[in-house]
């Protein structure tokens, strides 16, 4: 029987009820984060010292792809749901402070420097809105006339995001809300699918589904343009259908060197970031959708596509070849460090558990009960750039 099944009601209330005491013992959120139950449309809220889960909080709508943001203080995610809602969650309190409605169909959001506002990529209707972080009112809207995906913060209070449809990058610069000035980038390359930005916040970097290749903006010099990166990585060689987009916010840059997921191959690419020229691939079980490195960048871990997701594979930085294979279980999506990278948090979709592993021996330490796991977001992230 899975663990799930023994999470019962009277044990979430008491969930609810140890976090309110918490709360109230002013406690800190530096381990808290949330879990994504994609299914139930829930979040769990859990804290990675102890190793527990503290509540659960619902009514969130569809999580089928959903991602988290925080606010600067740790203590509110901001949940992009996939049917367009943008929900305010209290991880102290376990409560939705706000949800609105605010598109068809979203794919993703960020927050700005100044943690003043939170900003929406739509596939339906396209385009970005921009809310208040404290109210969640609509500050900004952005038709962009295609689906736009890729949205991250940039130093400068700037969103930055990608128009899937009409290949081009735009640039916004949110210095007053209410009338956002725009630099548009045309002609970046077919079908800019995600991206992300650097740690330091310069370098933006889209990948090309519809074409072996990247496209690079140097946010510190945006008036030179964006610029491609690894054209025709691919080139000579047989496509594999794509059974997952991979995501490059996971990308993992340790060093001085990025690896990089390559789209429909069994590879990992290698690129030096001084040169941003592919140095090296390694050759992977399967199709990576996460390439994500340990926060003192020694391993990057990578999971990959169905049919192959029951597996996660870790790649020594300084070797370049993979030193261990592991396989947590069918529908590994996602994986999250703790801050100082001691461990790893995965969640395993058709187990209905979430594994936290020792990233040193790759023991597992414990499992956690939770309904069809997704994304795993711990609170680090509000003081990182682009998370």
């Amino acid at each position: 029987m899975k663990l799930w099944a023994h999470l019962t009601a009277g044990m979430l209330v008491a969930m609810a009820t140890v976090i309110s005491a918490q709360a109230g013992e002013l406690r800190g959120t530096g381990d808290m984060g949330v879990v994504i139950e994609r299914a139930s449309g829930s979040l769990l809220v859990v804290e990675n010292t102890a190793r527990s889960q503290l509540a659960r909080v619902e009514g969130l709508g569809d999580l089928s792809h959903a991602s988290v943001v925080y606010s600067r203080d740790a203590r509110y995610a901001f949940v992009f749901g996939r049917d367009g809602g943008l929900s305010k969650v209290d991880i102290l309190t376990a409560k939705v402070v706000k949800r609105v409605i605010q598109g068809g169909n979203s794919i993703g959001g960020a927050i700005s420097q100044d943690g003043r506002l939170v900003a929406v990529s739509n596939y339906e209707p396209g385009g970005v809105k921009v809310f208040d972080a404290q109210t969640l009112d609509l500050v900004a809207d952005i038709p962009t006339g295609s689906k736009t995906v890729g949205l991250v913060d940039a130093p400068g209070n700037r969103f930055v995001f990608s128009l899937y449809d009409a290949g081009e990058i735009w640039v916004a610069d949110m210095g007053d809300p209410a009338t956002p000035k725009i630099t548009k980038f045309p002609d970046v390359g077919s079908q800019p699918y995600d991206a992300l930005v650097t740690p330091d916040g310069r370098y933006y970097i889209a990948g090309l589904f519809g074409e072996d290749g990247m496209v690079l903006v140097d946010l510190w010099n945006v008036d030179k343009g964006p610029r491609r990166i690894l054209d025709g990585y691919g080139r000579g060689e047989e496509k594999l259908p794509v059974y997952k987009m991979p995501h490059l916010e996971g990308w993992a840059i340790a060093g001085d060197k990025a690896f990089v997921p390559a789209v429909g191959r069994h590879e990992v690419l290698v690129v030096d970031t001084n040169t941003w020229k592919e140095v090296g691939r390694i050759p992977a079980h399967g199709q990576p959708v996460f390439v994500m490195a340990q926060p003192d960048g020694r391993q990057v871990w990578v999971n990959f596509a169905f049919p192959l997701n029951d597996t996660i594979q870790v790649i020594d930085t300084q070797s370049q070849q993979i030193i261990q294979t592991l396989t947590p279980g069918k529908g590994v999506l996602h994986m999250e460090f703790t801050p100082r990278g001691e461990e790893v948090w995965m969640s395993v979709r058709d187990l209905d558990v979430i594994k936290v592993l020792d990233t040193a021996s790759f023991a597992q330490k414990v499992e956690l009960p939770a309904a069809k796991p997704s994304g795993i977001f711990f609170t680090w992230r509000a003081g990182r750039i682009g998370l």
